[in-house]
């Protein structure tokens, strides 16, 4: 859990309280330890995820500040190229960072700000691979579904 005011929102994936600080939003977990907050930053940020999970938004536009090293840096910003309704494959991914698969999982498994970095949108090369967020790969599947992509899936 991070140092930060927090804000909560109910989705179809569950609960989800985002973290910010200094502006910018820093975490999302899985629960509703937040406070229902409508200005500022995670008002905005609450807004957004709202219209996405309603199919009324496909890109979000919100300062991010997800911990992480130089690498994880660039694979976030890798994740965040990926449109809307579109996937790619760990390997797709290793090949376009020069690193690993594996290092790509990984860096799924670590990404603090799941949904607004769209580690849902990664997919093993034979199936759907892992999730890291509450209700795994289950809730991985409901957001494919939710951007269209599960033609994907079948």
């Amino acid at each position: 859990m991070s140092d930060g005011a927090k804000a909560r929102l109910d989705s179809p994936v569950g609960p989800l309280t985002l973290i910010e600080r200094d502006g910018a939003i820093i975490e999302l977990e899985w629960n509703d330890s937040g406070q229902i907050i409508r200005d500022g930053v995670l008002g905005e940020a609450v807004s957004q995820m709202k219209a996405y999970f309603a199919g009324d938004l496909q890109a979000f536009d919100l300062p991010l500040s997800p911990r992480g090293s130089e690498f994880q840096q660039r694979f976030y910003r890798a994740l965040c190229a990926i449109p809307y309704g579109e996937t790619r494959t760990y390997g797709d991914l290793a090949g376009e960072l020069a690193v690993s698969a594996q290092a790509i999982g990984q860096a799924c498994g670590a990404n603090p700000i799941a949904i607004l970095i769209p580690c849902h949108r990664v997919l093993g090369a034979n199936g759907l691979g892992g999730f890291s967020g509450a209700g795994g790969v289950d809730a991985k599947v409901e957001l494919l579904k939710l951007e269209g992509a599960a033609s994907l899936l079948i």
